[in-house]
């Protein structure tokens, strides 16, 4: 095996991701530890050899002293060839494997691990949790934590665990020497620890500060840049940039909190490094004037104090590092780690092939404020039913297909499909049985071929253009070329499908749910968006495609809901009428109320 796969960089975690900082990185980093112990090791006996360095020159010096000139070469040419092995040929393939085993094995795979469990468990959450904050945010979060965690993990192997062996080996040595030089660099390392303890928690607390106010300034800027055209249009781009520049005002503000404490931290540490060279060189060149010490032993002794006392700096950077990662990490768990608001149940199954039965049992929800939703709705849908479902914005007609898409769980009642409870079945299998078509049409980034392809990811390329063709998309997806040059099912189609108009927007989507050729079909507003000679050519690939399907449409075109089988009439979240158009306009009711107000085909909805 290559040692760039010792860690697999997608193995998917177990369980959901802990709430305290310990867990959360065991969690993220669960099925690394081995190879990060073994990482931790090699790092370990390069900080030994360090030490090892030093006892090579002292052991040099004294024999150096002790044979003289003359007889100095002829008589240890064992101890210089083997010094000389330690220093060109073992020393350096140590540091190296050190070296390797961080930026080869650890740091490309562990970043990909931590971000690929966040982001999975992101996915997983309820859209009232995207609702409720900004997507830029979100994103910031998940790269933010995922970097902390990698760069936490790799600075403990690199640098912590070299420090920690490079201490305890000189800590041996001088205990060797004399164990009240030992005793002197024990003394120094309770001081060195103490500041450390005394200004971790501050480093860790304006951190974690900090990566919330970056967050917050990714959040402001991707929000404005993904309604830019509404911001142009509106003649807003000075209020966006007064809003983009208060959050930034904020992080600078953070920003400088962290690095007057990350001053006089550095300060701190770097006076008690100073001291250190004091101690240890002057303790034994007095046990030398003694006659407790050899001259060897000063020079080890002083190359080590100069190495940890350079090392000092080193750490103490490290260290600020390692904690402000840490506040950062913590940031994350705080926005990343609730758990799922809509989880399947334990004992959830995959809901088999539907025959299309839906029914409503006694469904009653609303939303956090208390305001909207449904209130008592039983209604039976039978296989390959078409029912239309009209009222005013506001009525519940899109909560009810939410309910039915299990997007949020009712109050009350029971959503059944052939008799499944949605909430026994699997989030993922129930969706995959339902196409739908909203009016806000959803595209991505990329090329019209994989767009149409969301709707069943393993079709062909010809079935793909079948479903185009049914929706009246192909002629216009055959004449794009995007700015790379990339031409008809190859063109990409913008951010959210800016590219396209509405029109066009719409009948990829409906494409979408053609291709995916699912049991239930689920229109809202499907034709809002095109023009009476588009909208008429699709209403006929509407009809071939809902051949067989259980279809529920929600229009306030009254007109593309006249041939249902069945029309529901919805106020204020209970169903009021129910009929066919023409039992409907004879009742003389609200629907005829609502066709008589049409205008242009539309429901006055202001008339309400």
């Amino acid at each position: 095996m290559k040692i760039d796969r010792l860690i697999d960089a997608f193995q998917p975690a177990t369980g959901a991701p802990p709430r305290s900082l310990g867990a959360f990185f065991y969690w993220c980093l669960a099925g690394s530890w081995p190879v990060l112990i073994g990482a931790g090791l090699v790092s370990a006996l390069a900080g030994i050899l360090e030490v090892v360095s030093a006892l090579i020159l002292g052991r040099v010096i004294d024999i150096a002293l002790g044979s003289g000139p003359e007889e100095f070469f002829s008589q240890n040419i064992g101890l210089l060839i083997g010094a000389l092995l330690f220093f060109v040929l073992l020393r350096p393939l140590v540091f190296a494997a050190s070296s390797a085993a961080n930026s080869v094995v650890v740091t490309p795979n562990v970043t990909p691990l931590v971000l690929s469990r966040i982001h999975r468990w992101t996915m997983g959450q309820a859209v009232t949790f995207f609702d409720n904050d900004f997507a830029g945010r979100i994103a910031q979060k998940q790269m933010q934590t995922a970097r902390a965690v990698t760069d936490v993990a790799s600075e403990c192997i690199n640098v912590v665990a070299f420090a920690l062996a490079s201490l305890l080996g000189s800590a041996v040595f001088l205990l060797a020497i004399d164990t009240r030089v030992a005793l002197a660099l024990t003394l120094w390392l309770a001081i060195y620890f103490a500041l450390i303890r005394f200004f971790i928690p501050r480093v860790r607390k304006y951190s974690a500060s900090r990566a919330g106010a970056r967050a917050m300034v990714s959040g402001q800027v991707v929000d404005t840049i993904t309604n830019i055209k509404t911001v142009k249009l509106f003649a807003h781009a000075e209020h966006e940039d007064r809003a983009a520049l208060s959050a930034m005002a904020v992080f600078r503000e953070r920003s400088l909190e962290f690095g007057v404490v990350s001053a006089w931290f550095r300060l701190s540490l770097m006076t008690v490094a100073g001291i250190l060279p004091v101690l240890l060189i002057g303790g034994t060149l007095w046990l030398w004037t003694e006659g407790a010490a050899t001259a060897g032993d000063i020079a080890a002794a002083g190359a080590i104090s100069i190495r940890i006392a350079q090392m000092t700096g080193w750490v103490s950077f490290t260290l600020m590092a390692i904690y402000g990662n840490i506040g950062e990490v913590e940031d994350g768990i705080r926005t990343l780690t609730p758990p799922h608001a809509l989880a399947d149940a334990p004992d959830a199954r995959d809901l088999p092939r539907l025959r299309g039965e839906i029914r409503f049992d006694g469904l009653c929800f609303a939303y956090g404020s208390g305001a909207g939703g449904v209130q008592d709705i039983t209604l039976t849908v039978h296989p390959g039913e078409k029912i239309g479902i009209v009222g005013a914005s506001g009525a519940g007609k899109s909560t009810l297909v939410a309910l039915l898409l299990r997007l949020y769980d009712p109050d009350r009642g029971r959503v059944l499909l052939d008799g499944h409870d949605v909430r026994s079945v699997t989030q993922e299998s129930l969706r995959q049985q339902i196409a739908m078509v909203t009016q806000e049409t959803a595209m991505f980034n990329r090329s019209a071929r994989d767009n149409i392809l969301y709707g069943r990811p393993g079709a062909t390329m010809d079935e793909v253009i079948a479903a185009a063709k049914q929706a009246e998309a192909h002629e216009f997806i055959e004449s794009m070329v995007d700015h790379a040059g990339r031409r008809g099912y190859d063109a990409h189609l913008g951010e959210r499908g800016v590219k396209l108009s509405g029109g066009q927007r719409q009948r990829i989507a409906l494409a979408r749910a053609f291709l995916k050729d699912a049991p239930i079909l689920v229109l809202d507003e499907a034709t809002s968006a095109l023009d009476s000679e588009v909208e008429a050519s699709i209403q006929d690939a509407l009809l071939r495609v809902m051949e067989g399907k259980t279809v529920l449409a929600i229009a306030h075109r009254l007109s593309t809901i006249s041939a249902m089988d069945r029309i529901i009439v919805m106020e204020e979240g209970r169903i009021v009428e129910e009929g066919t158009h023409e039992a409907l306009l004879e009742r003389g009711g609200t629907y005829a109320r609502y066709w008589e107000r049409q205008s242009g085909g539309f429901l006055d909805e202001a008339a309400e």
